[in-house]
């Protein structure tokens, strides 16, 4: 039978298309009204609030077939018939991600199409795909930020059945899916539960609306019971919990914490691990502390100090939040204590930043990265580290990326230095919405120093299209050989323990400021980077042979390496 809660409203009735008078529903307690009537899949429904001439979606929406504004539709989760019955999971250790956008992944945009594109993850050696939010929101494409609908699945992508079909197929492919999920605001154009309820607080905003009131139990079960959904009903094997730290709460045990109390308690009942994945701008490793040391027992967390640190190497960029990250002695402490600020001042927020992480926690509880859709798609012009860099570059961003100590995180064309940017878009139908996000993307960036004409207008059709990826690319060029490497350091990580050692302790680097190269030790296992454009001579263990070299003209002989400018090698142990 129908339910909803509705805690503002004096009246509800349930109106179903064909069926003529609305049928009134009756209070239960709670804020909770009910309808004595049965709804049957693909059954398109929705709430009257009040008497109001227009019935509003389902909060809980599990289908929107005519978009947010419009009737919900009733769908079974039971329906699909599950391929999977053998899958047991994937645990993250160990593990590589690839993050994808289903609305640019492919030419058509969709999740089935993107189910002929798992072999090539499959090939490159990827465990999990994490796909950028797919929850409902008003027009044809976005990033998925601006969800209001959180348990529906966006109908161009294919729905909720199309979901299902791409989660099966990923798990055939032996790949494990997590769901970006956004818990902290909802999107401008048709968030109407605050019509129903308390789910925000008006007087206390983020940096995107109001925040979610984390005060009022129904809400925080509205949020745990929707992790629940995309975890059982569609057997995804985790969740990216989107910008934590917008998340304000005052509860005795915090949302993340209960969210991981949830999860676990699923995790045992279905036998197969399932993992919670923060992005924080905290740098607090008090998410992924164990809950018996005091922690919230999440999986994993990104740091964003160590993109910084290997993009200011890469680029020599040093604007904004950059500044910090000028010398390469960051990337030797991000490299080996995952946090960059953990107690040091931070010149882009002006204050102290950051705790220091306990070197017992596993270093893959941190998700690293050298490109993620924010940090390219928040650039003025979207572009890639293709799109700046030479092949030497490309290639040593390559070798520090799948080699990091951490969880490493590849973005989706990044594999073949794709050549297509990745830029903010939006399709806003409201025509004052859409001139105010231009305005407000353009005068950010101004703000910032940067020419406003290299910006594009988010709400032009063209600024998606350019954000597709062209897979004709992979065959060709420096795109073939960047993508080979990528599949040959994927391989090397597999086939070499030390490369997948979690302790901490056991990794040290160091790093040449004049000379600027860098080096990673990991067990027996070494890894040396060029970031000049003069070659340079760097001593080296005895008995090493070289594993892999970005460069042919790289060699080592007598306990010295030689790397050409703009490169990397891989050394390990002769006796191992």
């Amino acid at each position: 039978m129908p339910e909803v809660w509705a805690p503002r409203a004096d009246s509800v009735a349930l109106r179903v298309a064909g069926r003529g008078d609305d049928c009134v529903m009756a209070p239960v307690g709670g804020g909770w009204w009910r309808a004595e009537t049965e709804l049957h899949d693909g059954d398109e429904y929705g709430f009257v609030l009040d008497g109001a001439d227009h019935a509003r979606p389902d909060p809980r929406s599990r289908r929107q077939p005519r978009g947010v504004h419009e009737l919900s539709a009733v769908f079974d989760p039971a329906a699909h018939e599950w391929a999977d019955a053998t899958w047991t999971g994937r645990q993250l250790a160990g593990g590589v991600v690839y993050e994808l956008h289903v609305g640019t992944f492919t030419p058509e945009g969709t999740l089935d199409a993107a189910i002929d594109r798992l072999g090539h993850l499959v090939e490159l050696g990827i465990d999990f795909v994490e796909l950028l939010p797919v929850n409902g929101f008003n027009g044809v494409h976005n990033w998925g930020y601006d969800g209001v609908l959180w348990y529906a699945v966006h109908e161009p992508y294919g729905g909720p059945a199309a979901y299902q079909r791409f989660v099966d197929a990923c798990h055939a492919h032996g790949i494990a899916v997590i769901q970006d999920v956004v818990y902290n605001h909802l999107g401008p154009s048709g968030n109407y539960l605050p019509e129903f309820g308390p789910y925000l607080r008006d007087a206390e905003s983020n940096t995107w609306g109001s925040s979610v009131d984390l005060d009022e139990p129904e809400v925080r079960r509205f949020i745990v019971e929707n992790a629940l959904m995309w975890l059982r009903d569609h057997h995804v094997d985790g969740l990216r919990l989107d910008a934590v730290h917008a998340l304000k709460d005052r509860s005795p045990i915090h949302i993340l914490q209960e969210l991981a109390e949830a999860v676990d308690a699923l995790s045992a009942h279905l036998g197969r691990p399932l993992t919670l994945i923060a992005e924080s701008d905290l740098n607090d490793a008090r998410l992924i502390a164990a809950r018996e040391a005091d922690g919230y027992g999440l999986t994993a967390q990104w740091s964003d100090d160590y993109h910084h640190a290997l993009h200011v190497a890469l680029t020599g960029e040093t604007a904004g939040y950059y500044a910090d990250f000028a010398p390469l002695a960051a990337l030797v402490k991000a490299s080996t204590r995952g946090f960059f600020h953990d107690g040091t001042w931070s010149s882009f927020r002006g204050r102290e930043h950051g705790h220091p992480i306990d070197p017992r926690i596993p270093a893959w509880r941190l998700v690293t990265f050298s490109q993620d859709h924010d940090q390219i798609g928040n650039r003025a012009a979207g572009d890639r580290l293709s799109q700046t860099l030479d092949e030497g570059g490309l290639a040593i961003a390559a070798v520090l990326t799948v080699l990091t100590p951490f969880t490493p995180m590849l973005f989706m064309g990044e594999e073949w230095a794709a050549s297509t940017p990745w830029q903010f878009f939006t399709s806003h139908p409201e025509p004052e919405l859409g001139e105010a996000t231009a305005r407000g993307r353009k005068a950010e960036f101004a703000a910032m120093g940067w020419d406003e004409s290299v910006v594009p207008d988010p709400q032009d059709p063209e600024t998606f299209q350019r954000s597709k990826l062209r897979w004709s690319e992979t065959d060709a060029g420096v795109h073939a050989r960047i993508l080979a490497l990528y599949r040959s350091l994927l391989r090397l990580r597999r086939g070499h323990a030390d490369l997948t050692e979690p302790d901490l302790r056991d990794f040290t680097a160091e790093a040449d400021e004049e000379q600027r190269w860098f080096r990673l030790r990991r067990g027996r296992t070494e890894v040396l980077v060029n970031f000049a454009d003069e070659p340079v001579m760097v001593p080296a263990p005895e008995a090493t042979d070289v594993h892999l070299a970005t460069d042919p003209d790289a060699y080592v002989v007598d306990g010295t390496a030689a790397l050409p400018a703009r490169s990397a090698v891989v050394l390990a142990d002769r006796g191992r």
